[in-house]
């Protein structure tokens, strides 16, 4: 499946898409990084005692802020090692393969959604689950 692989992906994108996808790819995870690091320094600039005497309403909001926060940096995180999937795909020549029925995925789709790793068939499959 292997040789399938490698001769579905150039059909579809020439080498200057691919390398266009990759740029992309790549300015996305450098602006994510430094999202991370903006987060966690906000998260650990929360200090405990600025807090004291802070009434319910106060204390709940800081709580929801540092829970936002978080939630952020996670999201972020996830995107980043979806956007690195998605480069050592191209870097390995399976960028554009469905990893569970190793059909070519939709070139529309991975305009849309350049991190896609299944097919929409499967990823329907996927989410019926």
């Amino acid at each position: 499946m292997t040789a399938v692989t490698q001769t579905a992906t150039p059909s579809m994108w020439s080498e200057a898409e691919l390398a266009e996808v990759r740029a992309a790819l790549a300015q996305e995870v450098a602006e994510l990084n430094a999202d991370i690091l903006r987060h966690e320094s906000e998260i650990a600039s929360g200090d405990v005692t600025k807090g004291a005497g802070d009434d319910q309403a106060d204390a709940g909001a800081k709580t929801y802020e540092r829970e936002r926060e978080i939630a952020l940096t996670l999201n972020a995180r996830d995107l980043v090692a979806q956007n690195e999937r998605a480069i050592a795909r191209i870097d390995a020549g399976t960028y554009g393969v469905c990893e569970s029925c190793h059909k070519p995925i939709g070139k529309e789709r991975l305009q849309a959604f350049p991190r896609a790793t299944l097919c929409v068939t499967c990823k329907q499959r996927e989410e019926r689950r």
